[in-house]
């Protein structure tokens, strides 16, 4: 199976709005998880378009004619709940029975008190309200608890302070300005978003990429997912104070960023993914140089992240912190490492086995959605990552890094899935009668796991938040699109 499908805007099936309903909610119920759900304004009226990835692996997607009302699924299936409301937002649509039809990011006039807050009634409930200004250099979110002393009832996350408009902007702009802004839709995850717009481009060109280039970009992402996940593991032992690990990872962090400027010049990856390829290659000398430095980097991982498995005081602040147990991971369809630490088989290079992970396996786990959790998944994947790209870069075959990009395919779409670092990147894009790029949609991973914070605070202390909150390490302006 592929991860990226194509074809023609009119084998998108079109059904009436209740066979729509009827139909999401079926598949839905047998175990489908949304990869995108939104809505497109045609002079007719607005159309919805969902796609599904199916337990079999397969892509399902259909669409229908939306009503000024339509009934909310979001009771009965928690994961659609912001996509929903993101519909909501962008088209006035009413989603009858939503618990919370609130802005996700302020477009169109809205403000921040155009939302509603959750209350838990009782005489000694409080409220703590944070953000979304907060302090030293981080975006904007608003964080609310009510509380009973320390104990969280309920956290409230809004978002949304800083939309950008990216995906409004791609399309007016020249497609040789798509990439840089694309690289920018979730900064810590330039590659896996450069990626998957690559894969969009080349779907609606039909071109296949070069194995060499395939490996090239496999190891590009596995040094994102590297960089940060080493860096999340030395942030979550800072919070809980144990400096050792901390201090360390932060400087290996650094030397793994180095060595994917070694790749293109710019340590977060930029400009080295590139529709019909890679824009740089490598000769023997630089993979020798790129794989003495990946082992050195490596072994110093080895030592600083074993030593938060040896330490008590680490691990009575890590386990059974933060539990998002596996039912509600499920229900809202957790993703990444958020979904995996909670026990949901949810990985697109094993699921799809696209090159060039056609041989990919990952070792089970029995996980229970704690912090501990969500920390060790991440120590796992960082030996899985080191062992892939000592695999690709030490066997990579001769080819073309770059092939020549064609116009687009015309009244076309496409799909395609990145594993990024924090789990599952989905674009979708439509072409209209010239071949020109006519909508495009950006999910990043955060979108699905947000929800996921907030389950983890449920029932548990306040001062719990700042380790939960690393332990996902979600992003605000990966949601803030």
């Amino acid at each position: 199976m592929k991860d990226f499908i194509t074809g023609n805007l009119e084998e998108i099936e079109f059904l009436d709005r209740d066979v729509f309903v009827k139909r999401l909610s079926g598949e839905l119920s047998l175990g489908a998880g949304v990869l995108s759900y939104f809505s497109v304004k045609y002079k007719e009226g607005i159309k919805l378009f969902v796609f599904l990835l199916k337990k079999s692996g397969e892509i399902e997607f259909f669409s229908c004619k939306a009503d000024s009302k339509m009934p909310s699924l979001t009771p009965f299936y928690p994961q659609l709940h912001l996509f929903e409301r993101e519909i909501s937002e962008k088209t006035g649509i009413i989603f009858e029975g939503h618990p919370l039809p609130n802005p996700v990011r302020y477009e169109n006039g809205l403000t921040a008190s155009s939302g509603s807050y959750f209350k838990v009634q009782g005489n000694e409930i409080h409220e703590v309200a944070v953000g979304p200004v907060h302090a030293g250099v981080i975006e904007p979110g608003h964080f609310r608890f009510q509380c009973l002393g320390e104990n969280v009832f309920h956290l409230q996350i809004e978002l949304g302070y800083q939309h950008r408009g990216i995906e409004n902007a791609v399309i007016s702009v020249d497609k040789k300005r798509m990439l840089p802004m694309i690289e920018t839709a979730a900064g810590d995850t330039s590659i896996g978003h450069a990626w998957t717009y690559a894969k969009i481009t080349e779907a609606l060109c039909e071109v296949q990429i070069s194995k060499r280039a395939s490996f090239l970009r496999g190891a590009a992402l596995e040094l994102e997912r590297l960089a940060n996940h080493i860096g999340d593991l030395g942030a979550l032992s800072g919070d809980v104070a144990y400096l050792p690990t901390a201090n360390f990872c932060g400087r290996i962090r650094g030397e793994i960023l180095n060595i994917t400027a070694l790749l293109c010049g710019n340590r977060f990856g930029r400009n080295f993914i590139i529709p019909g390829g890679v824009e740089y290659d490598v000769d023997d000398k630089l993979i020798k140089e790129i794989m003495s430095r990946l082992d050195s980097a490596y072994e110093d991982a080895v030592s600083a992240i074993s030593l938060l498995w040896e330490r008590k005081t680490v691990l009575d602040r890590f386990e059974k912190t933060g539990i998002v147990s596996l039912e509600k991971a499920l229900k809202l369809r957790l993703v990444g490492p958020a979904g995996r630490a909670s026990g949901i088989d949810c990985d697109l290079r094993k699921i799809f086995k696209s090159e060039p992970y056609e041989d990919f396996e990952s070792e089970p786990l029995t996980l229970n959605g704690d912090v501990f959790s969500r920390a060790y998944i991440r120590w796992m994947e960082i030996k899985k990552s080191y062992k892939l790209i000592k695999n690709w870069l030490s066997r990579l075959p001769q080819g073309e890094i770059t092939l020549e990009i064609g116009p687009f395919k015309k009244n076309s779409f496409a799909l395609a899935l990145t594993e990024g670092w924090r789990g599952e990147i989905c674009h979708v894009c439509f072409t209209d009668d010239k071949g020109e790029i006519s909508f495009y949609k950006i999910k990043d991973p955060s979108f699905h796991n947000w929800q996921g914070l907030a389950m983890a605070l449920r029932n548990a202390q306040i001062s719990d938040f700042p380790l939960c909150n690393k332990s996902f390490n979600l992003s605000y302006c990966g949601h803030d699109l």
